[in-house]
């Protein structure tokens, strides 16, 4: 059976929309949970690298290199969680090298390249569960 990929689009508004929201939300609890509620705009610009940052390391998986491997389920899901840890290392040196120049602070000292790699994937991987929870594509399904 040959599967066709379809490349994925979606209006930039629609994009900015969702990941804005998210830094946003994600901004305000991690300046709640630190009690610096003043920093809630440094930390969701710090955040965007993730929401953001995020959707364009998936696009790279979709429209770039999915077409390109075997169409088994296995190694589609291998790859796309291997585009996500290499996409985690690329965004949390993002992050760190913003939080340096926004916030004047220290990089993260334990956020590993291993520990961001793994962490961007668990991120994507709760975020597929919530897109898979509303029936739409996710990457537990093997149709996005």
């Amino acid at each position: 059976m040959i599967t066709t990929w379809h490349p994925f689009r979606e209006p930039l508004r629609v994009t900015l929309a969702r990941t804005l929201s998210i830094a946003l939300i994600a901004g305000a609890a991690v300046a709640l949970s630190t009690g610096s509620l003043r920093r809630w705009p440094a930390l969701s610009l710090l955040m965007l690298w993730p929401a953001f940052g995020g959707h364009w390391i998936d696009l790279l998986f979709l429209n770039g290199l999915r077409p390109r491997l075997p169409h088994d389920g296995t190694l589609q899901r291998l790859g796309r969680i291997a585009v996500w840890f290499a996409g985690g290392i690329v965004l949390a040196t993002g992050l760190q090298l913003t939080l340096w120049a926004v916030l004047k602070q220290p990089t993260l000292a334990w956020l590993t390249w291993s520990r961001a790699g793994a962490l961007f994937v668990a991120i994507e991987l709760v975020a597929h569960a919530v897109l898979h929870l509303r029936g739409r594509p996710s990457f537990y399904k093997g149709q996005a």
